[in-house]
């Protein structure tokens, strides 16, 4: 459906302004809360959520409150998203103020990866207690066994995959394992226990789970653990993690459904308190992936968290690309 003409100047007029076109270019990136936008774009609080929401009411950028944190990102899909992904391809990527909001949405993103490294090196060695605290990890390896299936799998491919939890439990059934981790002492526990489990077709590499250079279409199962709250821009590792399933094959991931833990954003590097089954299911659709099975997991305390399981799979359609 073709945008009305005040609908389409509504949306040239949200964008025709410098501030709000560096907002629509950072958002393009990554989802960012309100603060970091200005610390970014060096204005006040009042003079940026003014922006977003000349932004918002155009339909070019979505407003979500996360906890005690509200994040915007460009509206996930319609005519408005056309329209500004042309305007933004069509600004000089080297013009010098968007070159310098680039580098201090850089400084933001170092910063906040710097502090997840060091809570994860600090912690590495009892990730396992840490978690337990939130979730029955039996029950939820229990549902993820049952939703990746009892078949033989030719590429196991696990983003995140931390101590390696994931990789001793499902990949007896592959012929090849593969575990993904930026934090290298999450890679060694992880060494550790794949060889205790006896497991040589691992393999696990330092790898970003939003840029993982594996081949397209060449996982069979592919596992998204308790990452995706970690991240600056879920939804592209969503995308990433589809982009390697194989025809036939599936994505699982496991996280919690949204809640109002601040302490966990404040204390454990959780970036988003939890994820709706609207979200998710867009982000999965986007990654060519619309149909997926949601299990919920109810806490084992009164104060933890409920856990999801999405597990979609992909069509057998398409030839499978060599890997």
């Amino acid at each position: 459906m073709l945008l009305s003409a005040k609908q389409t100047v509504d949306v040239l007029r949200a964008a025709g302004e410098p501030t709000r076109l560096r907002i629509l270019a950072l958002l393009e990136r990554e989802e960012l809360a309100v603060l970091e936008l200005c610390r970014v774009l060096d204005q006040s609080q009042p003079r940026v959520s003014r922006h977003l929401k000349l932004l918002g009411e155009a339909g070019l950028v979505e407003r979500f409150p996360d906890g005690a944190w509200v994040f915007y990102r460009l509206t996930g899909s319609g005519r408005q998203r056309e329209v500004i992904g042309e305007v933004l391809a069509r600004v000089n990527p080297d013009d010098p103020g968007l070159a310098r909001d680039r580098r201090k949405l850089h400084d933001v993103q170092a910063e906040r990866a710097e502090a997840a490294q060091a809570y994860f090196a600090e912690n590495a060695a009892r990730w396992d207690e840490i978690r337990s605290l939130y979730v029955s990890d039996a029950d939820v390896e229990a549902r993820v066994l049952k939703a990746a299936g009892r078949g033989r799998l030719r590429r196991l491919v696990d983003l995140g995959s931390g101590t390696g939890r994931m990789l001793t439990l499902l990949a007896p059934q592959a012929e090849q394992a593969i575990g993904l981790d930026l934090s290298q002492q999450m890679l060694n526990i992880a060494r550790r226990n794949v060889a205790e489990a006896g497991l040589a077709n691992v393999e696990l590499r330092h790898g970003d789970i939003l840029d993982t250079r594996l081949p397209e279409h060449s996982a069979d199962l592919v596992v998204v653990h308790q990452v995706l709250h970690y991240l600056g821009d879920p939804a592209s590792a969503v995308k990433e993690a589809g982009r390697i399933v194989a025809p036939g094959g599936k994505l699982i991931i496991v996280d919690f459904a949204p809640h109002k833990h601040e302490f966990l954003r404040e204390q454990h590097q959780h970036r988003r308190l939890g994820f709706s089954d609207e979200e998710m299911g867009r982000w999965l659709a986007e990654a060519d992936l619309p149909n997926a099975d949601l299990t919920a997991l109810p806490p084992n305390r009164a104060d933890g968290l409920t856990v999801k399981i999405w597990a979609a799979r992909r069509a057998p359609t398409q030839l499978r690309s060599a890997a």
